[in-house]
């Protein structure tokens, strides 16, 4: 973890912990999916589940087409962001910690109760003890995206987060595999609902993919700057509740509310380099 001592331009600052980068380097990568990898999707999904609801509602026909395009040279956090890093942010920023109310979870209208937001509920400010370095959640789009301005303020340099081509080519690589590691999917290999614990883990629990980036299959959804259509933005990389896992291949894509905090959803941030400002 890349610690880094910063200056407010008033006085000395407390030492924030930035996120740890990696360099994904420019060139072709092939994004979205085809037949056969949606295909193969929707079978393992009925395999596990017993069902093809997956396949029925036709969750990953929205996916993009296959195709090969070029991405020039990025720097990405090497995992998404964590309990920790975001706590620097609440702490200096004044910014009002993950966590919803019952009222604002019930209109969500999703599977899962408001109790199991408990665990993941931050008090006075600070996250749950022992869970400092697993991914933040309940954090809204709006929140990841103040996070990033307050990076900026803070560093100097310019943060956002990535867009869907940005983050799919940094978890995938670029020979366009159905996995970071490969075409078969594998439940050892990431944070999912097929082997538990039905919970986020610390970063880096599993290996990393090619570029050396954990965590984007399975662990949290992460938020990305692609919009989908007003107020609502794609998510990508599938979650520990997920399990298939189809929704964890790199090339699936969901559209959320943009307002939503989620259990099952984080984010990682993107820096800009001078030319792309």
């Amino acid at each position: 973890m890349m610690i880094i001592s910063l200056q407010t331009p008033a006085a000395l600052a407390d030492s924030i912990q930035t996120p740890e980068m990696t360099v994904v380097p420019a060139g072709w990568f092939w994004q979205g999916s085809d037949a056969i990898e949606r295909d193969y999707a929707y079978r393992i999904d009925e395999q596990i589940y017993g069902q093809d609801v997956a396949h029925r509602n036709r969750w990953y026909d929205s996916e993009i087409t296959k195709w090969r395009i070029y991405l020039p040279q990025f720097e990405i956090s090497t995992t998404p962001v964590t309990n920790a890093q975001y706590a620097a942010f609440v702490k200096d920023a004044g910014y009002p910690a993950p966590g919803v109310t019952k009222e604002i979870w019930d209109t969500y209208g999703l599977v899962h109760g408001f109790e199991a937001t408990r665990p993941f509920t931050w008090k006075k400010g600070l996250p749950p003890s022992g869970r400092e370095n697993h991914p933040v959640v309940l954090v809204s789009w709006q929140d990841a995206v103040a996070y990033t301005h307050w990076l900026s303020e803070k560093t100097g340099d310019s943060w956002r987060l990535p867009n869907e081509a940005e983050w799919e080519k940094a978890v995938r690589g670029p020979d366009g595999t159905f996995y970071p590691w490969g075409n078969i999917y594998d439940p050892t290999l990431l944070n999912s609902a097929d082997r538990g614990p039905f919970d986020t883990v610390p970063v880096k629990s599993f290996p990393a993919g090619p570029y050396g980036l954990f965590d984007g299959a399975g662990q949290v959804f992460e938020w990305t700057m692609t919009q989908q259509q007003p107020g609502a933005r794609i998510v990508k990389g599938g979650s520990w509740d997920d399990r298939g896992c189809g929704v964890c291949r790199p090339a699936a894509r969901h559209s959320r509310p943009e307002h939503l905090r989620h259990i099952l959803i984080g984010f990682r941030v993107l820096r800009v380099s001078s030319q792309d400002k």
